[in-house]
């Protein structure tokens, strides 16, 4: 058998629509250009602005498919350090992150020099940066830098979540039963039928583990020589959650937690649906997510100079910033999530820091 694709065709496919869809909800919701352009298309922009927003439930369950195929495959944590892992997964996260807030800062710098509205972020303070920076903005409640910002924090914490159930289960003997997928599974049912059902949980990574979890027990549950029941099993708890209070977000969780097993099964999850294009998208869709929302908000400003209140050029408007955020997000890929910071500021203060010892001898 060779080595594991580092790319995964039907991923990527699933990362490039869901996070054009985020950006165009936000186009739809936020600044005053939708507002102007509503009565070109109001279906379409207010659909956008109330459910599009569905699509982060196809990344957790992207995001927990893929941490179980590279913490767990076979449902054990194959890593010794839990910390070590989590801290790996925080500097993944937080380098180009702590890069596009300082990026939201100067948008949001510029789009409030050229308008007034409520969608703008407020000038940042230090404390309010720190908390951005240490993903702890939404448990202490501040305000946002940018949008979308919350589910990096519940990235982390759901990461460090699955992380330390297994690190726990590892205690346990693996000849009895199989207690890391049995530990995923019992936070995923707690989250499905409780948790989740209670919004005062959404700042923690409880809330969100249903659909999390989902995309873990997908992942064990789609190897094909287990037997079909597992996957059977995670379909029938999912519809019974469902059954119990439907939610929408639970139903696309659970769909694309399906396809996600389906398509590993049956083969096609490395191959189909193909295309450089859906490959590409898929790769920058992080760096899309990142700074779409100040080139949205100075697109915005902008318009609102030029043609406050027109609809035709407002929608226009819209589709420019749309395009601009993706070739944002394009560069953004290449020169900052692309490159390691930390060992690329290693490299450069290392012989400055050699200079001087020799210079003092």
């Amino acid at each position: 058998m060779g080595p594991r694709p580092s790319r995964l065709a039907c991923v990527d496919a699933l990362k490039a629509v869901s996070s054009q869809l985020i950006v165009l909800h936000h186009l739809a919701f936020y600044g005053p250009m939708s507002d102007a352009a509503q009565s070109l298309a109001p279906g379409l922009i207010g659909w956008l602005a109330d459910y599009a927003r569905i699509a982060v439930q196809v990344f957790l369950v992207i995001s927990g498919f893929l941490a179980a195929r590279s913490l767990a495959p076979g449902g054990y944590l194959t890593a010794a350090s839990p910390l070590a892992i989590i801290w790996r997964r925080y500097q993944k996260l937080v380098v180009p992150y702590a890069a596009a807030i300082l990026v939201a800062i100067a948008g949001a710098a510029i789009a409030r020099a050229w308008m007034t509205h409520d969608s703008i972020p407020a000038a940042p303070h230090v404390t309010q940066f720190l908390a951005h920076v240490l993903l702890l903005h939404n448990i202490l409640d501040v305000d946002a830098l940018s949008a979308g910002v919350w589910y990096i924090a519940i990235d982390l914490q759901l990461f460090a979540l699955l992380v330390v159930a297994l690190w726990a289960a590892r205690a346990m003997p693996r000849k009895i039963l199989p207690w890391g997928v049995l530990a995923v599974a019992g936070l995923a049912v707690a989250s499905l039928f409780w948790f989740n059902l209670d919004a005062s949980w959404d700042v923690w990574a409880i809330y969100f583990f249903g659909a999390y979890g989902m995309g873990v027990l997908a992942y064990w549950a789609s190897n094909p020589e287990r037997s079909p029941m597992a996957l059977i099993t995670l379909a029938t708890v999912g519809t019974a959650a469902l059954v119990v209070d439907f939610r929408l977000r639970i139903a696309v969780a659970l769909v694309t937690a399906l396809l996600l097993a389906v398509a590993r099964r049956g083969e096609w999850l490395e191959h189909r649906p193909g295309g450089r294009l859906s490959a590409y998208f898929g790769k920058i869709s992080y760096s899309v997510f990142l700074v779409h929302f100040p080139v949205c908000l100075v697109v915005n400003a902008a318009v609102s100079q030029l043609a406050p209140g027109q609809p035709l050029l407002n929608g226009l408007g819209m589709v420019a910033a749309w395009m601009a955020s993706n070739v944002a997000g394009a560069m953004f890929h290449r020169y900052v999530e692309s490159v390691d910071v930390l060992r690329v500021l290693r490299e450069a203060l290392w012989p400055a820091r050699e200079k001087s010892v020799t210079s003092k001898a």
